[in-house]
């Protein structure tokens, strides 16, 4: 049974039964043989219904008389979800979820560096800098992602706009998936052009803030691309 981490039985049934949706080993329109499943899990009913829930509330599952619990199309399913992201990242191939993170981050992220450029304050400034010290401490890919997640949540949490905070909800997972598989295919040194984002924030600077996530953006994308072809090419 695959990990959840800190939710036991229930969340590792969850994660198994999410995980096997979304890389379509359940697939749309399929209907779940409840007591086959219970089975193959050594679930109680009780146990299996109770995560069925949670994938329903994720929009995976539905539940309908006479036809049973059937795993719903994935225009229903909530994309958003953090843990609906999570399972794409590990189904597989992950570039389209890197491509769909890399436009959204292209949409959203030099909009906020221009926002906090304008409206961050030291408590902002503060956060930012310590998140770049812990990116030039980590010492291994884990450290490494942590570090990213907490500058890319001060960057958001700096524009003082409660819409852009709140999207680190789904900007998180993803972000976490792309992070783990650039930072084990590489060594690059991910400071500078963090820090030219914060610099151009500190002085003011919408415009250089907003071309300077631009260009660590694109950096992204290809640090991204050469990840994906080198793990492919080590199958």
């Amino acid at each position: 049974m695959s990990s959840y981490p800190g939710r036991g039985l229930h969340g590792q049934t969850v994660a198994l039964l999410g995980a096997r949706i979304v890389s379509g080993g359940l697939a749309p329109g399929a209907v779940l043989d409840l007591a086959a499943l219970g089975r193959e899990l050594d679930l109680s009913m009780t146990a299996l219904r109770e995560a069925l829930k949670v994938l329903a509330a994720k929009g995976l599952v539905g539940a309908r008389q006479k036809r049973g619990t059937f795993v719903r199309d994935r225009s229903e399913w909530n994309l958003l979800d953090g843990d609906v992201l999570r399972w794409r990242g590990e189904a597989g191939d992950p570039r389209i979820l890197l491509r769909d993170l890399a436009e959204v981050r292209a949409t959203v992220e030099p909009a906020a560096a221009a926002l906090a450029a304008v409206r961050r304050d030291d408590a902002d400034l503060a956060e930012l800098d310590a998140a770049l010290t812990d990116m030039a401490d980590a010492g291994d890919p884990s450290a490494q992602v942590a570090a990213d997640l907490r500058w890319h949540r001060a960057l958001l949490a700096a524009t003082h706009n409660e819409l852009f905070a709140g999207m680190d909800v789904f900007l998180e997972p993803a972000l976490r998936v792309r992070d783990l598989l650039v930072h084990a295919a590489s060594a690059d040194d991910p400071v500078p052009t963090h820090s030219t984002v914060v610099e151009s924030i500190r002085r003011v600077d919408p415009g250089a803030a907003s071309a300077a996530v631009r260009a660590l953006l694109d950096k992204s994308v290809r640090d991204a691309d050469a990840a994906v072809r080198a793990g492919q090419e080590s199958r």
